[in-house]
């Protein structure tokens, strides 16, 4: 049976194989998260208005649009949601391991734009020390701003 599976998948090559791939296996989503810094080393919190009460305040991010390479997800997320751009820069989180959803989180730095948050998802923004973070700051974003990258 083996052989003939093997055989068939030679046989089907190219477009036919990737859609029995598409059919076959787990879809996700990727969630992905930029640690925005400002040349004072400050990082760039947002207050999230769909967040939960507890637990609104995070770095800016969402999910990945179908073909979207994950820095231009980062630059399009900060710039959708504050109106600043960014320079994304190395990969410093990955991880698997929920229902449908990957997280990746890069460094990213402040290059231009000004502050102009959009109302409908974030109650409001600000810099903030990496030693002075707001209570209510999702624990895994503490994380990632206290152990990744300085810049």
């Amino acid at each position: 049976m083996k052989r003939i599976i093997a055989g068939l998948w030679r046989i089907i090559r190219g477009p036919l194989q990737w859609r029995v791939m598409w059919l076959t296996n787990s879809k996700y989503m990727v969630g992905v998260t930029g640690v925005v810094r400002d040349s004072e080393g400050r990082v760039l919190l947002l207050r999230h208005r769909l967040w939960p009460e507890d637990r609104q305040w995070g770095l800016p991010g969402g999910y990945a649009k179908a073909g979207e390479d994950f820095r231009d997800t980062v630059s399009r997320e900060v710039r959708e949601e504050t109106g600043l751009e960014v320079q994304v820069g190395e990969l410093v989180h990955l991880k698997s391991g929920f229902k449908l959803r990957v997280e990746v989180a890069y460094a990213a730095t402040l290059v231009g734009g000004s502050m102009k948050i959009d109302a409908f998802e974030v109650l409001e923004a600000k810099w903030a020390s990496p030693n002075d973070l707001p209570p209510g700051l999702q624990e895994a974003h503490r994380l990632l701003i206290q152990d990744g990258p300085r810049r």
